[in-house]
Formats: structure tokens, sequence, C-alpha cells
């Protein structure tokens, strides 16, 4: 069966979109002279949702790959250092606040976590601690700063804005106060949050350049044409702060135990770093935690989405990713892998430009 997803890729500097692909499509061909009743209905019909443009409109938890951004929110922010050590307790001892209890995805635990493997091995009880130090509020902050929570490319692509939630945005949307243990699970990317590919493709760019605003399009311009005043404005207070969240996405996908470490790329020319992500689309019961299902033995519409954000080449960024298979399972099983392929036809696709450009033969 064909798989319903999304795959975005972003120049890092200049904000150029040189892919944006939705899945799966549909034969325009079929709307030339006016569509059949019967196709139109299969097509509207089909829980794939094949006129959807997943890219832009399609709004997803986040999952994991949230999780560089919540840890230079809380760099950013002085309320966690490089030297907070987690002790990460597995099942049989998660987080217990308010008769609700917060596990790790990893059944037996990670034991103590730094921040940098905090991220490579994507300890949820790590960052259950930060978001509580950072509170919601303040994540908000960043995330908006970084492209969540707002259309990307303007008013005339049907985009969806998401939701990336605070205290104020509860209140007034839902009516009701904003609880800690919503903090927690926000902090890994669940509960009210809601973000498009393309937004998690501009955020992941953003980090990637050093932590420098963009301006995303899809139409290439002109060299000379200058870029809008606040391109390039620096979304941080300390770039230290990026570094060390760049080198931990790093570790995830170069270091052995890294989530994406099966996915890797030895060669500098395409080496990658990028950062996986699982989102539920349904709570997990205590009975389907302890069953332990494999994704194929879970019913289709109710496994979990494999997302992935990368940029590459590593030594000399130039490009992000974002990858989301609905109900795909593990990011790192389902839609990391996917990022080996694109990066080798991304950057082979860069040198054969350029050498185009010294030729004459392109003008941009």
């Amino acid at each position: 069966n064909e798989r319903a997803g999304s795959i975005s890729v972003m120049d890092i500097y200049t904000g150029e979109i040189i892919a944006m692909n939705s899945s799966p499509s549909f034969d325009p061909n079929l709307f030339l002279y006016g569509i059949e009743k019967n196709k139109w209905k299969e097509i509207t019909k089909d829980p794939l949702k094949p006129l959807l443009n997943k890219t832009v409109s399609g709004l997803y938890s986040p999952g994991s790959t949230i999780k560089p951004l919540v840890a230079l929110s809380a760099l950013e922010n002085d309320v966690i250092t490089t030297n907070l050590k987690v002790n990460c307790r597995g099942h049989k001892h998660p987080l217990e606040l308010y008769g609700m209890k917060y596990h790790c995805w990893k059944k037996q635990g990670h034991g103590y976590m730094s921040l940098q493997n905090a991220i490579k091995q994507s300890c949820d009880t790590y960052f259950y601690e930060a978001a509580r130090l950072l509170g919601v509020d303040r994540l908000n902050e960043t995330a908006k700063k970084f492209g969540l929570g707002n259309v990307v490319l303007g008013e005339y692509f049907n985009e969806k804005k998401g939701v990336v939630p605070s205290t104020k945005w509860k209140k007034e949307a839902i009516g009701q106060n904003w609880y800690l243990g919503e903090t927690l699970i926000n902090g890994i990317g669940q509960g009210y949050i809601q973000t498009t590919p393309l937004q998690l493709c501009l955020m992941m760019a953003q980090i990637a350049n050093g932590g420098f605003k963009i301006t995303p399009k899809i139409i290439m311009e002109d060299n000379k044409r200058k870029f809008a005043d606040d391109h390039f404005k620096p979304l941080f207070k300390n770039s230290k702060n990026i570094k060390i969240v760049q080198d931990a996405i790093f570790s995830s996908t170069n270091e052995a135990r890294g989530t994406s470490f099966s996915s890797r790329i030895k060669n500098k020319k395409y080496q990658f770093a990028g950062k996986t992500g699982t989102s539920q689309v349904k709570r997990i019961t205590k009975k389907e935690r302890e069953l332990d299902l494999d994704t194929l033995q879970i019913p289709y519409e109710q496994r979990d989405h494999a997302l992935y954000i990368a940029y590459g080449p590593y030594r000399n960024p130039r490009y992000a990713t974002s990858i989301i298979v609905e109900h795909g399972g593990s990011g790192s099983k389902s839609a990391a892998p996917m990022a080996k392929k694109i990066f080798k036809l991304t950057i082979d696709r860069h040198e054969l430009r350029e050498k185009f450009k010294e030729k004459g033969y392109l003008d941009i």
C-alpha cells in the first residue's frame, strides 16, 4: 500500500524550498474536462486524503523532533546547563504527578542523562524535567521565533498555522487553566501542540544555519535582489547554545546509541545530522503498554506517525529536511532511512547547479 506523508527540503541560507512533496497524490488529468462522479467519490473518500497538501496543511504532533528546540529554549532562558543530569528509570519507576504517570519510551530506562545524551537517545524523562523547569510560556516564545505556530509561505497556500500552546492560549481557546502535567507532555511534542511538516523543516533550517531567521519561498530569486530586512536576524541570545544543540543532533545520527545511527552516512560529502520523532495518535493504555506490540500488530489508523528532521552536509550545512510517514510507527525505522536518499540527491543536485552557474547556463 502507498504510504501517506510529506517530504520537504529547504536551503538553510536563502530559504528556497527545493522539494515539497505530499503523498499520496492524484491524477490531475481527471479534472481536465470535469471529473466523473464515481472518481470524485473515490478520491474524497480515500482515507489517505490525496487532495490534502500535507506539507502545508497537515497537522501533526511533532513528537521528539521538538526536543532540540526545548533544549535550546531551556539553555537560552538559563533554566538548565549542560551539567544537568536526570535519572531515567524506565517503566517501573515513572515520573508521577497528581496521580498521573509519565513514562519514558525505553522500557528499562536510560539511566543518568545529560543534555547531549538525552537528545542523542531521545530520553523522555530528561525532557519532562527540562520542560518543567522551562514552563510552557517560555517554550512558546522560542517555538514561534523558530517558525512554529504560524504560516510559512503566506495566506495563498491554504496553510495551517498549527498550535503552539501557552497558558493564555488555553484560557482563550478552551476556557481552562493550564496544568503542569500538560507542560511535561508538551516538552516531548505531545498534547495540544500541532505543527506542519514545512514548519518543522523551517525550524531545523534555522537551527542548522546557526540560529538566524530566513524567509522561505518556492520561487527562486535573482541573486541581485535583496532579502527582507529581517532576513538573517539572530534568533538566539547566545550562539554557544545553538552549537550545543547542533552537536547533540549530530550525535543522535552519527554516534552509537543515537536513535538514527543506523541511517547515518559516513561519507563527509553527504553526512547529515538529524532527530527522530514518533508521534502518538492515541493515548496508550496500561494494558497496551504491557503488551508492547510491534507496529504491524497494531491497526493501521492507531499506529504512531514517524517523523525525522535533519540537515546536511554536517561540516558545511546547506539544506534541511523534514520527513513524515503517517502511521509509520517509529521515526528511526520508517522516516530516518529516507534521509539517506534525500541528502544524496539534494547534494548532487547542488553540485550540478553550481557547475551550470559557472558555465553561465543559470543566472540565479
